[in-house]
């Protein structure tokens, strides 16, 4: 029989400690859970319960802790993946990201701009070129350190979608200058760039390919600026003062390419050549369509137009007077002018010019002649207009040399740079039309 100081002490089992996740304690003597009896030595047995309670206790408070500490530690780990599974997606998504930011731009600049020469409009043509300038420079940097083993930081696939997003306002701020003039064909080479721009966007996937790509497209957006900024700054418009934009372009573009060669000479040797080629092209087609007439003479724009039977001038207001038309010239159409002998016609226009910019614009008259097949030049009218007014310097031009069939008047800058152009039909007809008395802005 054994002695009362050998008894075996009553098995004792927390329950706080058996239902407490990751306490850190191996399973408590006693612990049948499994249904298994565990041996231990008696020197363990006889272990006053004194001594195990402080352990017991501590085990508990590191317990809570830890309990304590899991939701904290689950939203910690529940972001990383969160912002892994993010930029992983922008990664995967570049190239259509890049397309959404530029339709982005489209969409700011509709909305933003109302004046070229406006020091806000300017300030934003700036930030939008520097941010484009500027992400490029940080990506062709990243690039630079990968090639060489360094990792890429996780939010460089943002960077096309940045230089994407300001670009695509670049050219949506040319665009809506461009398209405030009433001739179509002023603003189809801006057009095909734009869906130029959009294959090319789906084509060049690799780095190079896209370096050489959004490098030409900076240079095209430099010289587009340069080509409506250089006349405001010297209130000057022609083809001397075209020449200088384009040098000034070349020379910024220069400037930011000597960047591109300093942060990343391996990147620059393998593709300075196309994009050399590439600014070329492009400084040879802009020349091309300013001295064949295509591209308008912006900062220039048509603001209003319209053929009238008679237009006075009243104090600051000019009135005309014209007749009821059909719903189709909403859309398009051209209108039709119902000419009682001996009427003449009056083509009104408002022409924006930027403030303290002066030049000569020409109405020029033109009827279609279908026996040789070509329009006719009936009677051309000069005159001098004054930059500054919201909208435009307001002028007008008659002709009584009125015959039925097709007719236009285009205005032009004095060198022959088409500003817009007004078509409309003419019907003889005994009496004159019901008139229409309009207000014109």
């Amino acid at each position: 029989m054994k002695k009362d100081s050998e008894k075996l002490e009553p098995k004792f089992v927390d329950p706080a400690l058996r239902s407490m996740p990751g306490n850190g304690a191996a399973p408590a003597i006693g612990d049948d859970d499994a249904g298994n009896a565990h041996s231990a030595s008696n020197a363990s047995l006889k272990a006053p319960a004194a001594k195990a309670m402080p352990k017991r206790l501590a085990a508990l408070a590191a317990g809570a802790v830890a309990a304590s500490q899991t939701p904290t530690l689950a939203f910690h780990h529940s972001a990383v993946a969160l912002r892994k599974t993010a930029w992983g997606w922008i990664s995967h998504h570049e190239r259509s990201l890049s397309a959404a930011g530029m339709i982005g731009g489209f969409g700011f600049d509709n909305y933003a701009f109302r004046r070229i020469d406006l020091p806000n409009t300017q300030a934003i043509f700036i930030a939008y070129l520097s941010l484009a300038a500027l992400s490029m420079l940080i990506l062709h940097l990243v690039m630079a350190r990968a090639a060489r083993g360094i990792d890429s930081p996780r939010w460089r696939g943002i960077l096309p979608v940045v230089t994407q997003f300001a670009l695509g306002g670049l050219w949506s701020a040319f665009l809506v200058f461009y398209t405030r003039s009433a001739v179509l064909t002023a603003s189809w080479p801006f057009l095909a760039v734009l869906a130029a721009i959009f294959i090319a966007n789906e084509i060049f996937k690799k780095y190079h390919s896209r370096l050489v790509f959004t490098a030409v497209l900076l240079f095209f957006a430099l010289c587009s600026y340069a080509i409506v900024t250089v006349p405001i700054l010297t209130r000057t418009i022609g083809p001397i003062t075209f020449v200088a934009s384009g040098l000034a372009a070349l020379l910024v573009f220069a400037l930011f390419l000597r960047l591109i060669a300093w942060l990343g000479p391996q990147q620059w040797r393998s593709t300075r050549w196309w994009i050399a080629l590439g600014t070329l092209g492009v400084y040879a087609a802009l020349n091309f369509f300013y001295f064949t007439g295509i591209l308008p003479p912006l900062p220039i724009a048509l603001a209003d137009s319209g053929v009238y039977h008679a237009v006075a001038k009243t104090g600051d207001v000019y009135q005309a007077v014209g007749e009821a038309q059909s719903w189709t010239t909403r859309f398009g159409a051209a209108p039709v002018m119902h000419v009682a002998p001996g009427q003449p016609l009056t083509l009104y226009s408002a022409v924006f010019a930027p403030i303290k910019l002066s030049t000569r614009i020409v109405h020029r008259w033109m009827r279609y002649d279908a026996r040789q097949g070509k329009w006719l030049t009936v009677s051309r009218l000069s005159f001098g207009i004054t930059g500054g007014r919201d909208g435009g310097y307001r002028a007008y031009s008659i002709t009584h040399h009125v015959a039925p069939g097709d007719w236009r008047v285009d205005i032009d800058t004095a060198d022959g740079h088409i500003i817009g152009r007004v078509r409309f039909r003419v019907e003889s007809v005994p009496q004159p039309p019901a008139p229409v008395a309009k207000t014109l802005s």
